[in-house]
């Protein structure tokens, strides 16, 4: 059974939607698990008319407060009894063979094999692909993640759920990166593989995502991600602590330029290029940033229109 956790506040039509890809999952068995952190309407409500008869057995659970996305995502691992937990964001939705491709390629692997990343597209308000990003190929999950290596959100993820026993429940203290953290933690002990097809949507539209809050990266969640990490990066893979601090610093930087904070991006641009001078990303980064908005407006002009070409050929050519 693969038990299926969905945290959910506040966004009823949306969260319809995710739970309706859950539904029509090729895969069987599901367990579904809302987990409603306190929202003004309750999810028991948003979901009374949509039948949840097509998985083996559906429950939704209510916090009596919002205690943010990863004490969610907690009390789903909790109340989880499949042998594989899969998250799905509820601003999220997949597409039909997600879980099924993913439990293939976790039976297939090797012994020390725990994690399987789906590809991922983001959509834009329309509905229309903006971009598509694969996770890194199979490879030595550390070393990837210290040198910036994209794996994906949590929707993209399906684990053993054994791996909650070795490395622990998620971190509640962090209020975005959530994901990012974790992932070092199952990189200590465990290897993935991928599922390169984009079978999770990300939608980038519509509603506030806490991936937009600046400051709280900034001031919370990269800070904690250093605390954390560093010690143990520094300790096993000396020669990576440099390539961690760099992708920190290029965490900021990206954030700060995506939300108009022009003198903090160049300033952790150039800190990723102390770290790690041959990153080419944060010379681009940093000529951006000198541009302020006009230079902005001129990379997501060409971003778009690069990654709107990019996934029409990729959807092409996946439908061949």
């Amino acid at each position: 059974m693969v038990s299926v956790v969905v945290p959910t506040y506040d966004r009823e039509r949306l969260l319809v939607e995710a739970v309706e890809s859950v539904l029509a999952q090729t895969y069987d068995p599901i367990e579904l698990l809302v987990v409603d952190d306190g929202s003004p309407t309750p999810a028991q409500e948003v979901l009374e008319d949509v039948d949840l008869g097509a998985v083996a057995d559906a429950t939704i659970i209510r916090h009596d407060e919002n205690c943010g996305g990863n004490a969610a995502r907690n009390t789903g691992i909790g109340a989880a009894s499949g042998g594989f937990v899969a998250f799905l964001d509820d601003d999220d939705y997949w597409l039909p063979r997600k879980i099924e491709r993913q439990v293939r390629a976790l039976r297939r692997a090797e012994d020390d094999v725990a994690a399987v990343f789906t590809g991922q597209q983001c959509v834009d308000g329309d509905g229309r692909v903006t971009n598509l990003t694969r996770p890194l190929p199979p490879g030595d999950f550390l070393t990837q993640l210290t040198r910036s290596g994209s794996f994906g959100q949590f929707s993209a993820l399906l684990v053993r759920s054994d791996v909650f026993d070795a490395v622990g429940y998620l971190d509640e203290r962090f209020p975005c990166l959530q994901d990012r953290e974790f992932y070092f933690r199952l990189a200590t002990e465990f290897s993935y593989e991928t599922v390169p097809e984009p079978l999770t949507v990300r939608r980038i539209a519509d509603h506030r995502q806490i991936s937009d809050d600046y400051e709280t990266k900034r001031d919370v969640g990269c800070p904690l991600l250093l605390a954390k990490h560093r010690p143990t990066i520094a300790a096993n893979r000396p020669s990576q602590e440099r390539h961690f601090l760099a992708g920190i610093h290029r965490l900021v930087a990206t954030s700060a330029l995506s939300n108009g904070y022009y003198k903090d991006a160049i300033r952790h641009s150039l800190l990723t290029l102390r770290y790690r001078p041959v990153y080419l990303q944060s010379y681009v980064f940093l000529l951006i940033a000198l541009g302020g908005d006009w230079g902005v407006r001129v990379a997501r002009l060409l971003k778009r229109s690069f990654n709107r070409l990019y996934a029409n050929v990729t959807v092409r050519t996946s439908s061949k």
